[in-house]
């Protein structure tokens, strides 16, 4: 625990208790006796916090007769980068829902978002607009089945969807017991039992074009078994048939590359030329594919073979455009 939680803990339990004794703070702290002295002083000190000591109530309060000095103010609190991410995060999203049965649980959640970003000497307005998040190329289509297929995940029912496949540009009608929703690279996802394939699937919600509450109940799939299904492929596509990559990216490029999670199991190295070797699972190369592309001459694809002639057929194609 930082310096700065510290301080605001020992703040909170002097505003809340009449007093707090001595052993019960540091308790509460988890630190030393040196060190609650060392924070006790600090906050007498540089702060100007009225903390007093009470014979007659045995324990540590805030006095509230007016001191000398500059004002006693608690400094600006501060989040980590993924705490701020978060925070803002979740701010966006509950800001950009459209008006519905959630708005009224909603309100209240905001208001307790709106206080967590609050310091004194940052107002949420000035933390949004000096710390922002841009979500470049981000999909603006809301899905429109998506209280109708939230509400078969939570009561355990059957739904009949009609999907839109983009990359064989064709529809499929089936039967699918949800099982999770995933809000993942800005789009929502649906992991179901198919009834139609007899098999996990994926469906992104955006090219649900119908959806309908069966009375048929859900088929439950055990939590192990559909994280092995969901985890064992690349990004969001999955399935059992997984096999692994083997990338090779230059050393410009591993300057940024050897830094990022591409999968969670994945194995990486530096080669004896400085060449950044990165290893990976996938069921299914499309999402991996157009990583790959991004990186353009700065990676190699080593293994396996198919994935490699993908790859460079890609590469061949969109050159052929500019002869």
């Amino acid at each position: 625990m930082s310096l700065i939680e510290r301080v605001y803990k020992i703040h909170h339990k002097l505003h809340e208790n009449r007093s707090v004794g001595f052993e019960a703070l540091r308790r509460d702290l988890g630190v030393s006796v040196s060190q609650l002295k060392r924070d006790l002083a600090y906050m007498r000190a540089r702060l100007n916090a009225p903390i007093e000591w009470s014979r007659e109530l045995n324990g540590y309060f805030f006095d509230p007769k007016p001191r000398a000095g500059p004002k006693y103010e608690l400094p600006g609190l501060w989040f980590s980068p993924s705490e701020i991410h978060a925070l803002l995060t979740v701010q966006h999203l509950l800001s950009s829902l459209q008006p519905s049965v959630l708005t009224q649980h909603i309100r209240p959640l905001q208001s307790r978002l709106r206080a967590a970003l609050e310091s004194h000497d940052n107002s949420p307005e000035e933390i949004g607009d000096r710390i922002r998040i841009l979500r470049m190329g981000r999909k603006e289509v809301r899905p429109r089945f998506f209280e109708v297929i939230a509400s078969a995940l939570l009561n355990r029912k059957q739904l009949h969807i009609r999907h839109f496949n983009r990359n064989r540009n064709e529809r499929t009608e089936r039967d699918i017991s949800p099982q999770r929703m995933v809000h993942y690279r800005d789009n929502w996802y649906i992991d179901a039992w198919c009834h139609l394939r007899n098999d996990l699937r994926s469906f992104a919600l955006d090219v649900v074009e119908q959806a309908s509450v069966l009375p048929k109940k859900a088929k439950n799939i055990p939590g192990e078994t559909l994280d092995a299904y969901v985890k064992s492929g690349y990004g969001i596509f999955a399935g059992k048939d997984v096999q692994w990559a083997k990338l090779r990216f230059s050393p410009r490029a591993a300057r940024w590359v050897a830094n990022e999670e591409w999968h969670p199991n994945q194995r990486s190295r530096f080669d004896d030329e400085g060449y950044y070797v990165l290893e990976l699972p996938y069921s299914q190369a499309t999402e991996l594919i157009m990583d790959v592309l991004r990186h353009g001459r700065e990676v190699e694809v080593l293994e396996p073979i198919e994935l490699r002639t993908k790859v460079r057929d890609s590469l061949l194609s969109a050159a052929s455009l500019y002869q």
